[in-house]
């Protein structure tokens, strides 16, 4: 069985997500995408995101400054609120990451 889970107020579709730990202003979880799957384009007005990467190699793009960091397992990069940014595998393939968002008030605002 699939466990798939779709962001419908995001407008998303991911394979898995997991809760590790959730406080008032921070969030830890850790996402997996499927070959194809991403993040689309958002940023955050108040929090920062910090990925670490699990499994398989992932990108994490910017704009304003545009740029790519690519993470193999074990490597860590962080996107600064007000950042807009998108996360998918490298060359589209799947990965696997824990992501800490915080220290604020979530939000997702699509770019």
């Amino acid at each position: 069985m699939t466990d798939v889970t779709t962001e419908v107020a995001r407008g998303y579709e991911i394979r898995k997500r997991e809760l590790v730990a959730e406080a008032a202003g921070l969030r830890v979880q850790i996402l997996t995408l499927d070959a194809g799957q991403c993040v689309p384009w958002h940023l955050h007005s108040a929090i920062a995101d910090t990925f670490v990467c699990l499994d398989g190699l992932m990108a994490v793009q910017t704009r304003d400054p545009a740029g790519e960091t690519v993470l193999q397992p074990g490597e860590t990069c962080a996107v600064p609120a007000r950042m807009p940014h998108y996360v998918s595998g490298k060359n589209g393939g799947p990965c696997r990451f824990l992501i800490v968002q915080g220290v604020g008030k979530y939000d997702f605002v699509p770019q």
